[in-house]
């Protein structure tokens, strides 16, 4: 089913759009706000489309709202249990809020929460986690279909005061529940899903997770935002949710690296290389392959496909250009030579 439009600040998600990228703001709303919008900028250059941030009280909601004005990308206030904070938050200009009805209190708050929103056109993100849902479906052995229906009973709220603009994320720590819950919900809805695996883990369990979750649901065309939630970085986790959009075939655009693991027959340090050369490939938003290989062995035969690629041959470092030798040089000079072919590319 094909999902509403919703409109969060100059973004676009649902209805066809492509599939945004999220991270969460790993550090409390306090220090310098310009502090804050470089880091924001540096989030936006390397892949991210939105950034939530969780809002706690109302000083931090009235510094969001100052942030918000000033963002290159749409903002998101992340609320629990305070309903005026999210009003303060609708009020102020942030983008859109995030709310999680199961702990937001009685109904009503939430529908002056919803009204509020509508004034403002203000999107909502009704977040249901499976590790807090309301009282009343916590018994329920199917936890797929328990955020279902902890879902389904917010939605009445929306409907009854005819709000569109929603969006729903139904996640859960487990693989299974999160693919399911989604399933269900989008054959029944058409309301946009924000993907996720909530509290995903490490580095690469949590990446493993997210990737195994995030490809199925995308693959059949369930998702119009997604989040993979690391102990780690926000860098890392806007780099990994590109990285599983491209590898899921939703987006063509940006750096396909190719680079061999590296062993005893090396002679070019391939991780030293790509640490060198990374800043400067996560901002690049052209279809371009590059290949950075340790020795000749698995140098231009093997990636003689690539766009452009780098290897060691004896002393030397040789660069490549679909297969066919472009220069030799001192290793010393391996970073500036790349990024020099690069650019011309």
């Amino acid at each position: 089913m094909k999902s509403n439009t919703v409109k969060i600040g100059d973004t676009l998600i649902g209805g066809g759009f492509p599939v945004a990228v999220q991270t969460m703001w790993k550090s409390p709303l306090s220090g310098e706000i310009g502090v804050i919008l470089s880091g924001i900028e540096e989030l936006k250059d390397i892949g991210a489309d939105i950034i939530r941030f969780a809002v706690p009280d109302i000083e931090d909601a009235e510094i969001l709202s100052k942030i918000s004005k000033k963002s290159v990308i749409p903002l998101v206030a992340d609320i629990h249990f305070d309903y005026k904070i999210a009003l303060k938050c609708i009020k102020g200009g942030v983008h859109k809020i995030r709310i999680n009805p199961g702990n937001i209190g009685a109904s009503w708050k939430v529908e002056e929460v919803v009204r509020a929103a509508a004034d403002c056109n203000v999107p909502i993100r009704v977040g249901v986690n499976g590790g807090s849902l309301p009282s009343s479906f916590r018994d329920l052995k199917d936890i797929s279909e328990a955020m279902v229906k902890a879902a389904e009973m917010e939605l009445n709220v929306f409907e009854k005061l005819k709000f569109k603009d929603v969006v729903f994320s139904l996640k859960s720590s487990d693989i299974e529940s999160t693919v399911m819950a989604n399933t269900v919900f989008s054959s029944r809805y058409s309301y946009p899903l924000h993907l996720g695996v909530t509290e995903a883990g490490p580095l690469i369990p949590g990446i493993v997770k997210s990737s195994i979750a995030l490809n199925t649901m995308l693959k059949d065309n369930i998702g119009d935002t997604i989040r993979v939630s690391l102990s780690d970085t926000m860098r890392n986790e806007v780099i990994a949710g590109k990285e599983i959009l491209k590898a899921a075939g939703k987006i063509s655009s940006g750096i396909t690296t190719i680079s061999c693991p590296r062993c005893g027959r090396a002679s070019f340090n391939t991780h030293e290389f790509l640490n060198s050369v990374d800043s400067t490939l996560q901002k690049i938003n052209k279809n371009i392959t590059i290949a950075v290989m340790g020795c000749i062995v698995n140098g231009p035969g093997e990636a003689r496909h690539a766009d452009l690629g780098i290897t060691g041959s004896g002393d030397n470092i040789v660069i490549f250009r679909k297969g066919k030798i472009v220069k030799r040089a001192n290793p010393s000079e391996a970073v500036r030579l790349f990024l020099e072919e690069l650019r011309e590319i």
